[in-house]
């Protein structure tokens, strides 16, 4: 699924984000979101979220079940 479409992202649900000092590597962080910080529909970089680990960062990946 799309990570920068906010309707595909709640609370509760895996993803992986790219943290701030992580953007020019690319590296990700998986985690389970906690609050969805981008109050925009779209946003093209990635909704950025913040997970239950307290890690702030735009959704690249939405896990599958």
């Amino acid at each position: 699924m799309d990570g920068r479409q906010r309707k595909n992202i709640q609370t509760g649900i895996e993803v992986a984000i790219v943290l701030k000092q992580n953007q020019r590597s690319g590296e990700l962080t998986y985690g389970v979101v906690k609050d969805i910080l981008t109050s925009s529909k779209y946003h093209p970089h990635g909704i950025k979220v913040r997970l239950e680990d307290g890690s702030v960062g735009r959704v690249k990946e939405i896990e599958e079940e």
